[in-house]
């Protein structure tokens, strides 16, 4: 199994097809199940000590076919340890970590596990754990889970004996369960509204007032996910927008599920189809099974067409909508002009992010700070900023266009949404400009009066970045020491650096370059050693005589999924830069992974 902070995964068809959409599990995967339910009831008894002798666990799944068979097990193991249930049964992940929170506000509940695999393909599941601070477990108490799962685990000896409780848990389970999903939306309904508002009522008033005067229509392509049973049509109409949807029965998922590529043709579809008839609709999302991502297109008046926006462009928007409303509402010194707050701003994200966040950042103020891609480091470097001072109004991981927005844990495509609606509508008045003229003020630009997402979208710094789900952008290696396959790496870098620096600097300007490793939450700046990084990330980062970063490369194997990504990230729009970089970047991969086995290193 893939074991990361992120879940644990793996194949649990019993057919063993990664797309198999079998309902039924393996020996294995259901003896795996119910010991990684009761490795998280132990844990949690011994984290509470005696002042929790009965620890709650809320739990609830995603649509994928296995996950009834997978929540039988835990729910089992679950009872047979004690624990109280909360069965939410079908839910999306943010609405189940905003219920854990609720459950902790009021003392409900003590931790959630949440049975999902999220953009895997339909023949996978895992299982995600949680305590009530809204986010999935990190750091070294994953550690001691994952280590006490293998010890278990590589114990088994084939046989799994039925648990004497099974029936009575699942069955009261079940029953309950259309009582703890209604918690759960009306929690997910509530922080969601306080989440886009940061809890502010001229935010939403101005939002609600500006898409009544000028109405907007959005569309989802819900692909059969865990969102098509969560709150979206009801929130979305309560600020006065018009919806439609496609693909929303629950479990009827009709195409590839990571929301990139391909995956987004039917979104764009349906939302040509609409505007057909209504001019209204100028935007539709498509979440993943679980539903913390959601990747956008929309109407390009540019191109004329609806078009799918790149998901370091999303998360690009969200994060431009964050630091605005940092300055709009004057709650930070990011109000008082560009670079002069007295308070410290930042934007947390992960090492596989372009450079166009720091951009952006730049002309409000607020420095960029980095972690290893996972959302649990993410989220955990954004508290630690916190709790030294700064101000975080949003974390996220660009490639995979997955916004957090603060106080929220975990990525919401409602949250993504809102943020695009925040800047197309919350406009210029009398006395206050709005949150994309902040932006073109900030940034030099002009800004037309009848702008749009197109406009909006246009005006972001220009960078030509390797997208995380191309072709290009996925590697097969054979070595499992990553820290060696990096220090092989750095080997034919520094040949490949002499032998191409000259024409590097008369011709795109590089004159230098830094290496960053990143493990969890920390970075690490300046590492004469690639092999420091192991597992986590390594970004090389170039940049002119100035000292200004003009590109960079990334490196790192999946925590998710059996791949080693790269990424080549360019300022401005230089696809002969980028794809030179890139070519050049996977070859020295791809040779170090062959010298695997040699001499040299």
């Amino acid at each position: 199994m893939i074991l990361s902070a992120s879940g644990w995964r793996d194949v649990f068809a019993a057919d063993g097809d990664a797309e198999s959409a079998r309902r039924d599990i393996s020996d294995f995967h259901a003896f795996a199940a119910a010991t990684a339910a009761a490795v998280f009831a132990d844990f949690l008894r011994a984290k509470t000590q005696a002042n929790a002798p009965r620890s709650s666990i809320i739990v609830g799944i995603d649509t994928r076919p296995t996950g009834g068979a997978v929540a039988a097990e835990v729910l089992n193991a679950l009872a047979a340890k004690g624990c109280r249930v909360l069965f939410c049964g079908v839910a999306a992940a943010p609405e189940i970590m905003a219920y854990a929170r609720s459950c902790g506000e009021d003392g409900g509940a003590d931790a959630f596990i949440y049975i999902s695999a999220s953009h895997n393909p339909i023949g996978y599941n895992g299982i995600k754990f949680g305590l009530t601070d809204g986010g999935v477990l990190g750091g070294a108490d994953m550690a001691r889970l994952e280590e006490e799962f293998q010890a278990r685990t590589s114990a088994w000896d084939g046989a799994f004996p039925a648990s004497g409780k099974a029936g009575i848990a699942v069955t009261e389970a079940l029953n309950k369960a259309p009582l703890y999903k209604s918690a759960a939306l009306a929690s997910y309904r509530d922080f969601s509204l306080e989440t886009a508002t940061g809890g502010q009522d001229a935010i939403l008033s101005e939002l609600k007032s500006a898409i009544s005067a000028a109405p907007l229509g959005i569309a989802a392509d819900f692909n059969g996910s865990a969102r098509a049973a969560s709150i979206d049509k009801a929130f979305f109409e309560g600020l006065g927008l018009k919806f439609a949807s496609i693909n929303d029965r629950p479990g009827e998922i009709s195409h590839r599920i990571v929301p990139e590529g391909e995956a987004l043709r039917p979104a764009c579809d349906f939302l040509s189809e609409k505007r057909r008839t209504d001019g209204d609709f100028v935007l539709a999302y498509t979440p993943d099974c679980d539903g913390d991502r959601g990747n956008i297109v929309f109407f390009d008046e540019n191109a004329g067409h609806v078009r799918q926006a790149e998901a370091q462009e999303v998360f690009a928007l969200a994060c431009l909508a964050g630091l605005c409303q940092l300055a709009w509402t004057g709650d930070t010194g990011a109000g008082t002009g560009a670079g002069a707050g007295t308070e410290k701003i930042a934007v947390a994200v992960n090492d596989a992010t372009s450079m166009r966040i720091d951009a952006i950042a730049r002309a409000f103020g607020a420095k960029v700070f980095r972690a290893e891609t996972g959302e649990a480091n993410v989220v955990g470097l954004g508290r630690r900023l916190r709790t030294e001072g700064w101000t975080v109004p949003i974390t996220g991981e660009g490639a995979a266009g997955g916004s957090i927005v603060h106080p929220s844990s975990v990525r919401d495509p409602i949250q993504t949404v809102v943020a695009l609606l925040k800047l197309l509508r919350i406009r210029s008045r009398a006395v206050k400009k709005g949150f994309f003229e902040l932006w073109c003020e900030r940034n030099g630009k002009p800004c037309a009066d009848d702008f749009t997402l197109s406009g909006i979208t246009g005006s972001l710094p220009a960078f030509t970045t390797t997208s995380a789900y191309s072709e290009e952008a996925r590697l097969e290696v054979q070595s499992r020491d990553h820290a060696a396959l990096k220090a092989r790496y750095q080997y034919l870098f520094a040949a490949e650096w002499e032998r191409r620096k000259s024409r590097l600097r008369s011709e795109w300007g590089i004159s230098g370059w830094t290496a960053s490793v990143y493990k969890g939450s920390e970075e690490r700046r300046g590492v004469e050693n690639f092999g420091e990084a192991g597992r986590g990330g390594l970004r090389i980062v170039f940049h002119d005589e100035s000292g200004a970063d003009r590109a960079s490369l990334w490196m790192r194997g999946s925590g998710t999924e059996p791949v080693f990504r790269v990424m080549a990230d360019v300022e401005g729009l230089a696809p002969a830069l980028h794809d030179e970089l890139l070519a050049w970047h996977r070859g020295m991969v791809l040779e170090a992974d062959r010298g695997q086995n040699s001499a040299f290193s």
